[in-house]
């Protein structure tokens, strides 16, 4: 049970030991006080270029999505892993501190977050610990899939030490999609980057919770539903506002899967999302070709100087072209598409018909 009287600024937990409940609950509280003080309140985690004051960037996604891990980058300075809120000055971080999901965390795939775990003053949550040796096994997902690593934020290298930083110029919005459909980076217009924050789209896999055999689509309003008192549509003009006020530029990254969906296919490697996200930032898309994507209508690159350096096959930028089956492919882009249309259909009313436009048509 969780209770909160906005009036009183009063939250009440009773019936768990789960210490996110403590975060969360105040996060909710201050999502419902500061929009009315113009301050876009955000579930994001934010970084800026080191040494940069004018090149930051925020991060919107839903658990396992990559929030934590893509903004923690020894080339950036970190502001905050989750919670933040955007005004005409800059951003500023609520926590002071860092929550991260561990399962399958390793040494060499995120170095700075593994580090955090033997640092004393770090908090682990549901993590299995061998009762002899203290070994930790972060592959275990015996208690639950969703463990943790708490520590303060200074345990990160490169962080803000006033835990600000300037307004974004750029707003990466992160999916994992299980059904292999969406490439591994899209740049969209305004338009496109309101309708897919308003959907918060994101994917549930197999084993990650009872019942579920077949990848399955979250749709979580302004990527954390539970969590926005007020209606989608204060957020998503904030937005909306925050994004026409400094030209941002705003993005779509696909960490899920490629090669097919979930069973089928492969996690999208990291070091092909770390390589693209960094040639998004620095501004090295610019001059790429870009592709009209056939099913959700926004611009795809071709092809990624980044991607060559590092030997990473081009057509990881095509899902269609990864897909062994394309009939398959066509198939599962078809029914994704139509979850997002279903999905969209209460917000119509509340958004402009270039909003509106921004969505996929079914086939």
């Amino acid at each position: 049970m969780i209770a909160i009287s906005f009036e009183q600024k009063l939250i009440l937990i009773g019936g768990t030991s789960y210490a996110v409940e403590n975060k969360k609950s105040v996060f909710t509280l201050l999502n419902y006080i500061l929009p009315e003080k113009g301050v876009m309140p955000m579930h994001c985690s934010a970084n800026h270029r080191a040494g940069d004051q004018d090149h930051a960037a925020v991060f919107f996604g839903l658990s396992g999505t990559g929030k934590t891990t893509l903004s923690a980058d020894p080339k950036r300075t970190l502001i905050g892993d989750d919670e933040h809120g955007w005004t005409d000055k800059g951003v500023f971080n609520f926590e002071g501190g860092c929550y991260a999901k561990t399962i399958n965390l390793s040494k060499e795939s995120e170095p700075e977050l593994y580090a955090t775990t033997s640092m004393f003053g770090s908090a682990l949550e549901n993590v299995v610990m061998d009762p002899a040796t203290r070994e930790l096994d972060f592959d275990d997902s015996s208690l639950a899939e969703n463990t943790r690593g708490a520590y303060p934020i200074h345990f990160i290298p490169n962080t803000s030490e006033k835990n600000l930083g300037p307004v974004p110029t750029n707003v990466v919005m992160l999916t994992a999609d299980a059904f292999g459909v969406l490439p591994p980076i899209a740049r969209l217009t305004p338009e496109q980057a309101m309708y897919h924050f308003l959907s918060g789209y994101t994917a549930k896999v197999a084993g990650t919770e009872i019942g579920v055999t077949e990848p399955e689509a979250t749709f979580s309003t302004c990527f954390g539903a539970p969590f926005m008192p007020r209606h989608p549509s204060v957020y998503g003009n904030l937005l909306k506002e925050r994004i026409a006020k400094g030209g941002v530029q705003c993005w779509l990254l696909n960490t899920g899967w490629t090669g097919g969906k979930y069973g089928v296919g492969n996690r999208m490697p990291i070091k092909a999302t770390r390589a693209l996200l960094n040639a998004a930032l620095n501004g090295d898309l610019e001059d790429v070709a870009f592709r009209r994507d056939d099913n959700f209508g926004f611009d795809v690159p071709v092809s990624v100087p980044a991607l060559i350096e590092k030997e990473i096959n081009q057509t990881l930028l095509n899902p269609r072209e990864t897909w062994a089956d394309k009939a398959d492919y066509d198939a599962t882009a078809s029914k994704l598409v139509q979850l997002f249309i279903d999905n969209f259909a209460e917000f119509e009313a509340h958004v402009d018909e270039g909003v509106r436009q921004a969505a996929p048509v079914a086939a």
